[in-house]
């Protein structure tokens, strides 16, 4: 039987934290096995903040060195950058007449980055889930694999891929959405009700470019709470779950399993074991991708023959689109 499809996108904005990588990198590597797997590095996506031109194209290679560091390999899996497919936002243009403003308007991220960025309240910003719908629908795909705060825009894309096949016939594929069971969502180690985020590091995130000491110093230091009882509790110990996730995801195991190999002890044993996993995690990273980030012109030539690779179904699915709206075509792409 053939493998089911899946596809993933990495936005390159701001340095990766930890917390990508135990929800996004280290998910993806399963994938490219289980998967025919297309991992995409989402730079339209990225310039809906205004980017520094020169910072988003470092970022860029950046992000598929650490997809390469990870594990990922171009050989089992198809990589390639958004821009280097004009399919993607011509699809994403005639999905935004299937797609209703009421139902963008409702877009938690919409709203937190528009406070985020009061200044900058581009059209971008709001019509970024219609790019993401095209993103996944242009491929065909069975599974994404996203973190829980992503949820959202994947039904989005259901709901899109289903008005329209309602209206035209079979098009699209419906997407199912794959949350990680463990570490979907990493905390702020300093204020563990907010996710750990590259977009606004503090002191309580730890990038995959700190020194593997400095990280663990940041474990160490982590915000829990006073109960000193080591147990899973989210919603009452959010600080302490954060910890028990982290370490749980490094070691693949449960949050039920590492709670039972450290009853009975203090915080601190926990704090201590967690920072050295994250210290060797991340020194083992940052010496793999080195080798990669340190050769841009086989980075970008592995990046364009990914490109090619993933051509063949966006223009095949753009065209059936195309066709299906109404659009006169090309005698050469009929």
């Amino acid at each position: 039987m053939s493998k089911p499809t899946s596809f993933s996108g990495v936005q390159p904005s701001g340095q990766p934290t930890l917390g990508n990588l135990i929800g996004v990198f280290q998910p993806f590597v399963a994938f490219q096995d289980s998967h025919q797997a297309t991992f995409c590095i989402v730079d339209h996506h990225a310039i809906t903040s205004r980017p520094n031109p020169e910072d988003l194209r470092t970022n860029t290679l950046g992000i598929f060195a650490y997809y390469l560091a990870m594990g990922l390999d171009p050989a089992k899996c198809t990589i390639f950058a958004q821009s280097h497919l004009p399919q993607h936002t011509e699809l994403a243009w005639i999905l935004n007449s299937f797609t209703q403003m009421g139902e963008l308007e409702r877009m938690t991220q919409y709203k937190d980055k528009s406070q985020r960025q009061s200044d900058n309240i581009n059209v971008g910003l709001f019509d970024y889930p219609v790019l993401m719908a095209a993103d996944i629908l242009l491929h065909q795909v069975q599974h994404v694999p996203v973190g829980d705060d992503q949820l959202q825009h994947v039904e989005l894309t259901r709901d899109i891929a289903t008005r329209f096949n309602n209206l035209y016939g079979p098009t699209f594929t419906i997407p199912k959405a794959i949350i990680p069971q463990v570490g979907a969502r990493v905390m702020d180690l300093q204020e563990p009700n907010r996710k750990m985020s590259k977009s606004r590091p503090g002191p309580g995130t730890i990038l995959l470019t700190d020194a593997p000491a400095s990280a663990a110093k940041k474990i160490t230091r982590a915000v829990t709470d006073s109960l000193a009882t080591i147990a899973y509790n989210p919603q009452e110990q959010p600080g302490l779950a954060n910890l028990i996730d982290i370490f749980a995801s490094l070691n693949n195991q449960t949050p039920q399993q590492v709670v039972q190999q450290f009853q009975g002890q203090q915080y601190g044993a926990l704090k201590t074991a967690t920072a050295e996993a994250v210290a060797s995690k991340l020194e083992k990273l940052q010496t793999a991708y080195n080798s990669y980030i340190n050769d841009k012109a086989e980075l970008q030539n592995l990046l364009q023959k990914g490109a090619e690779k993933a051509s063949a179904t966006a223009e095949k699915t753009l065209q059936a689109t195309k066709q299906k709206v109404g659009y006169v075509l090309p005698s050469s792409q009929k």
